[in-house]
């Protein structure tokens, strides 16, 4: 299956990537999933918009990482800054990777598919993955695949050189 395929197929309630051609399907993200990841995104949405710094994009957009064979990986939220952002937005998946991506673990993730995506979303150029785990309450941060921290709600969150200024308290995604 190549990427275009996957974005004209119906909707059927499920979320759904395309990895190295293949499709996979989840199922809809658990409430607890949903409360983590929106604040979160409501904490960073408000400061790049207020800032003017790009676009927050939400769950399910598809971001063309790779091609021949084509993966499509659509993280919880992501961050592409103005200036890589093309004009004008395409009303299909994008065909760049963003600045920075965040997973949220959900229950039923496994630890093999969490790398996996990680290690595609580094592979492809993303400058900085956030890995959110709300059973464990900690942010799991990665520069590259030697450059990996693990934040808890003792810690801040920090976007460093990829959403300039941008700091939260840990303990803030968690409530």
């Amino acid at each position: 299956m190549i990427a275009e395929e996957l974005f004209w197929l119906p909707d059927n309630g499920k979320r759904r990537e395309l990895v190295k051609g293949e499709l996979r399907e989840m199922p809809p993200a658990s409430c607890l999933h949903g409360i983590h990841g929106g604040r979160l995104q409501a904490y960073l949405g408000y400061y790049v918009l207020t800032q003017k710094l790009g676009q927050i994009l939400l769950a399910e957009t598809g971001f063309t990482i790779a091609r021949a064979p084509d993966t499509v990986r659509a993280p919880d939220i992501a961050f592409v800054s103005q200036d890589r952002l093309p004009d004008p937005i395409p009303d299909g998946y994008l065909e760049l990777v963003p600045d920075l991506a965040v997973e949220v673990v959900s229950p039923n993730d496994t630890r093999r598919e969490v790398r996996e995506k990680v290690n595609d979303w580094l592979d492809a150029g993303v400058r900085l993955v956030w890995v959110v785990n709300y059973q464990k309450r900690t942010i799991t941060e990665y520069r590259s695949r030697q450059q990996i921290r693990v934040l808890t709600e003792e810690d801040t969150l920090d976007g460093g050189d990829v959403v300039p200024g941008f700091s939260l308290s840990v303990r803030e995604v968690f409530g």
